[in-house]
């Protein structure tokens, strides 16, 4: 219960981007044009891949899930800090909050458990080709997509304990969204379970996996360095490339939030670091693609041709 002097909060005061009152409308045009870029080349990564059988290959059925992933979890969170920019100032009831965070939490976690898939359908590719089409059927790349997302329900569930916090008095969260560490320090419970409870999970959810895509690239490039073949090395580097991109970017930015304490960042780098999660990285991951796989842009090109063929 809260105290005589103090008031149950009821919504919180997003307070966005304040600092930046006079140039919001830039921001916002950025910010609106980057989640444009992302909806656009996440839904072209999916049509494509649902729509062309040349990319019917276990690695592009992945790379499909993980486009999705990014367009519904840039979705929870862009549009909410657009307005923060736009109004200054975004109040949200709390139950919104504590559902936007469990969306998050969902969402958050999915890009570890899709990327460690791809890496061990890379390993299998390069290390044990001969088995490669009797284990990456499609009702088994069905089973492991299905898989990971019920390993991020399963984790999310912290969410729950979440619903139990009290919290009076201040209601103001220095962010544009609903972030789990800010909503813990204005509750008066004692959240010490709880964050324990998010501790385990993200081991879980982002270190195990990150250990696992080790273990893959290392057993990976072991086997090709004990075969001393130049031609194994490019092949690699071809068929992980985009791959090994995308991982780097992702757990590069993890590795920045997570290893410098929040108690000695400003509320600006935190901004800045929740940025490069929630818009680059999902904005970067068509563009390493396009860019990096020859049949992405060959099918790019037919698509084109026919296109122009038509007109």
């Amino acid at each position: 219960m809260c105290d005589v002097n103090q008031t149950e909060v009821t919504e919180f005061l997003l307070l966005g981007f304040h600092g930046l009152y006079k140039y919001k409308f830039l921001l916002f045009i950025l910010f609106f044009f980057c989640y444009l870029i992302i909806l656009a080349g996440n839904l072209l990564i999916t049509v494509l891949v649902s729509t062309n059988h040349n990319l019917s290959t276990p690695m592009f059925y992945f790379l499909k899930h993980l486009a999705v992933d990014d367009i519904i979890s840039t979705t929870t969170i862009v549009p909410m800090m657009l307005n923060a920019i736009l109004y200054d100032m975004k109040e949200v009831p709390v139950r919104i909050c504590i559902f936007h965070l469990h969306i998050v939490s969902i969402f958050g976690f999915s890009p570890t458990i899709l990327l460690t898939i791809m890496s061990y359908d890379r390993y299998l590719a390069i290390c044990r080709p001969m088995r490669y089409n009797s284990i990456m059927q499609h009702h088994v790349c069905f089973k492991m997509v299905l898989g990971s997302w019920f390993l991020n329900f399963a984790i999310s569930f912290e969410i729950f304990f979440v619903w139990q916090l009290e919290i009076c008095g201040s209601n103001t969260i220095d962010h544009f969204f609903c972030d789990f560490e800010l909503l813990f320090e204005l509750t008066t419970s004692e959240p010490y379970f709880l964050t324990l409870v998010d501790f385990v999970l993200s081991i879980i959810g982002s270190v195990i996996p990150f250990a696992l895509i080790l273990i893959s690239y290392l057993s990976i490039f072991f086997i090709i360095m004990t075969r001393s073949s130049t031609s194994g090395l490019s092949k690699v580097f071809s068929t992980c490339g985009s791959h090994l991109t995308t991982v780097c970017i992702y757990y590069a930015t993890l590795i920045m939030i997570y290893m410098s304490p929040s108690n000695d960042r400003s509320s600006s780098t935190n901004k800045f670091l929740s940025l490069l999660y929630i818009v680059v990285s999902p904005m970067m991951n068509p563009i390493i693609y396009s860019l990096r796989n020859q049949e992405i842009r060959r099918t790019l090109q037919q698509m084109f041709r026919k296109l122009y063929g038509y007109t």
